[in-house]
């Protein structure tokens, strides 16, 4: 998209902010669970393990937080810090798609060991985050690979699959859209993020970019490579920049609003008459009934 066409993008942009940015909203967003708690602790703990879980249908999520969260009882820090056989059997047949609970239970036992040393997720993350970097890509690596080098150094050998899922490396490309939606609620504070972190500024994050966010910037001529990777997440943020450079990620939550509450799938309906983003859509050629091209769109999959 070119630099004349930003100020029309960030009205538009703003208007869907002013629309869907509040608490209202979140009840179909996995950051509601944060808010089943008021301690800090326990609220990053929730947040990490929502996010971790934000893959598949939005009702599938909901119904594996609510087991989960069910299963950890009333403080997750609690469940974290007590964290030992029998609540590894309580987490047994708990599964959510490609993960199972033996993979929640060593997550959960890897931040046993991050809280008993550091006192918190945001002190950990900050162990690995330098705020000379440009963006957080940096620390999401060292962050993933500190975790991983607890759970070898505490379980005598490499993680498998499943937490590797949970826990994807950004030095290795992935687009890491589950941990940058994890940043993204601990950093950014307005009336939908929880803004529990002061030591990562918001001008840093990375868009969390999955198959509709992808999809989206794609119509709004935001990207143009062809297959999603970290590094499209980074020119997507780029651009968003040039409309909010103190705050990239600001329009992230609303805009995902449109395939949630609007039912956006790639295809023309009637209900795109009343989208905020038509003319974009028009202005490509499109007609009703027409799909949206996306090449290579195995590769939005990438955790």
């Amino acid at each position: 998209m070119s630099n004349s066409n930003m100020p029309k993008l960030k009205q538009i942009l703003q208007r869907l902010y002013n629309k869907y940015n509040h608490r209202s909203f979140i009840g179909s967003d996995p950051l509601q669970f944060v808010y089943h708690y008021s301690r800090r602790a326990d609220m990053e703990i929730a947040a990490l393990l929502a996010s971790c879980l934000a893959y598949g249908r939005v009702g599938q999520i909901e119904n594996s937080l609510n087991d989960l969260l069910g299963r950890i009882e009333k403080s997750p820090l609690e469940f974290v810090k007590n964290f030992d056989s029998r609540k590894r059997a309580r987490l047994k047949t708990f599964r959510h798609r490609f993960n199972s609970g033996d993979d929640i239970s060593d997550l959960l036992a890897i931040l046993k060991i991050v809280f008993a040393q550091y006192g918190s997720i945001e002190t950990f993350f900050a162990a690995g985050y330098e705020a000379t970097d440009k963006n957080v890509a940096p620390g999401l690596a060292n962050f993933s690979k500190a975790l991983m080098g607890i759970y070898a150094q505490k379980f005598g050998k490499k993680a498998g699959r499943g937490l590797k899922y949970l826990l994807p490396d950004a030095a290795n490309l992935s687009v890491c859209k589950r941990l940058n939606l994890f940043l993204r609620w601990m950093v950014r504070n307005d009336n939908v993020d929880a803004g529990l972190w002061k030591s990562v500024s918001k001008s840093k994050l990375i868009v969390p970019v999955d198959t509709h966010m992808g999809r989206l910037c794609r119509v709004l001529g935001l990207y143009q490579r062809k297959t999603m990777s970290l590094a499209a997440a980074v020119e997507i943020t780029e651009n968003f920049a040039k409309i909010a450079p103190d705050d990239p990620v600001k329009y992230d939550f609303a805009l995902s609003r449109i395939g949630i509450r609007q039912n956006c799938t790639g295809s023309h309906s009637r209900a795109c008459a009343d989208c905020e983003l038509i003319r974009y859509c028009k202005k490509s050629g499109r007609k009703y009934g027409d799909r949206i091209p996306e090449k290579n769109t195995k590769t939005f999959k990438r955790p």
